[in-house]
């Protein structure tokens, strides 16, 4: 068994020469340039995201934050980025910490809105970000159709049902989001392509910059399009697994913080 460069420890898996080159070939085929978020310090992005996911209602008063460690893992920074946000935030009155079994960070009973100017920068990507979930589509279709196309062998089957009820037993959003990352990595890795995996794994990468705490109802509904994706490429059905995929990265167009914004 091999391991695949994205984090997924899984058979036959392609080596490939790592992310330096996944980043140009994205920067240099796929993805616009997002260089308003990159200007961003990791703080303020962090600040921001969980900002706008409470402004947006994604994060509902008094509901409690994932531990610091597991926030940090889900939004690609340091422990300590994340706990200085989360102290920020609290100063700033969009979250609060409360003493006890039952405290920790939790969202404000009455949050403040629109109090991080870094906000701002995601608001003004939202064109970019409509682009980069096409660039995503065109292809996570074909990942899954090459991988239904070349069938999946037992162990890859099983990693794969493994992170599905994985992301069905996640307690929160931070946990989800880490499994949705390794989940599409496996089906990447199992075209046998490292072609293929290096540049859509770093398309799935700029855009996870821009994804926010979600409900895990909704998450939940997301890996039942996991599940469904796996069933048609188990099945061989190349046609059926690509629609999955079209289904699952366009709704990111509608629930995605831009349409979100939008709406209100």
């Amino acid at each position: 068994m091999s391991t695949f460069e994205y984090g997924v420890a899984m058979p036959g898996s392609p080596v490939n020469s790592g992310p330096a080159r996944a980043e140009q070939a994205t920067h240099g085929l796929y993805a616009p340039p997002l260089t308003a978020i990159r200007r961003l310090s990791a703080l303020d992005a962090v600040r921001a995201r969980i900002a706008l996911a409470v402004d947006l209602g994604l994060l509902a008063p008094g509901e409690r934050l994932p531990g610091s460690d597991r926030i940090a893992e889900a939004l690609g920074v340091s422990e300590i980025t994340v706990r200085r946000a989360l102290v920020a935030l609290c100063k700033e009155g969009v979250l609060e910490r409360r003493r006890g079994r039952t405290g920790g960070t939790l969202v404000a009973e009455r949050p403040a809105h629109s109090t991080v100017g870094a906000i701002e920068t995601y608001r003004a990507a939202s064109a970019d970000v409509h682009q980069l979930i096409d660039h995503r589509l065109v292809l996570e279709c074909g990942v899954a159709h090459l991988a239904a196309v070349r069938g999946l062998d037992t162990e890859f089957a099983q990693e794969l049902d493994r992170l599905i009820e994985e992301m069905d037993r996640a307690p929160s959003w931070a946990e989800f989001h880490g499994c949705d990352e390794r989940f599409h990595m496996a089906v990447a890795a199992a075209t046998g392509l490292d072609s293929v995996a290096e540049p859509y794994g770093a398309v799935l990468r700029e855009l996870y910059r821009y994804y926010l705490p979600y409900p895990l109802d909704f998450l939940r509904h997301s890996n039942d399009e996991h599940r469904a994706l796996v069933k048609a490429i188990l099945r061989g059905d190349a046609a059926e697994a690509a629609e999955v995929a079209r289904r699952h990265v366009e709704e990111l167009h509608k629930s995605m913080f831009m349409d979100l914004l939008d709406r209100r």
